[in-house]
């Protein structure tokens, strides 16, 4: 199933309500800091269930306690609503994992 691309307008919009997340072209990009490489790889396996069932999957670089994940939606050309939610999701993640 095709997912209109963003426009420039709905990006701004909501791209305020993802701190943390920035932009380059057409995809958002966040780096999550964790304590250690365990807590990483619990986030990182609760991204991957998720993305799994939604057919969505970011980029992730894993590097000891830090994870970069990137999104876009290649099909669509761009960031769409699949990539607000996704983050959205992760940032949720990130906040249940243990400090």
């Amino acid at each position: 199933m095709h997912v209109p691309k963003l426009s420039e307008d709905e990006l701004q919009a909501h791209l305020p309500k993802l701190p943390g997340w920035t932009r380059s072209g057409e995809a958002i990009s966040k780096t999550y800091q964790f304590k250690d490489f365990s807590h990483a790889l619990d986030f990182v396996n609760q991204v991957g269930q998720t993305a799994e069932s939604i057919q969505h999957h970011p980029d992730i670089d894993i590097r000891y306690g830090k994870v970069t994940l990137t999104l876009t939606t290649h099909d669509s050309g761009g960031l769409t609503q699949n990539d607000i939610g996704l983050a959205a999701t992760c940032d949720d993640f990130a906040d249940a994992v243990p400090a």
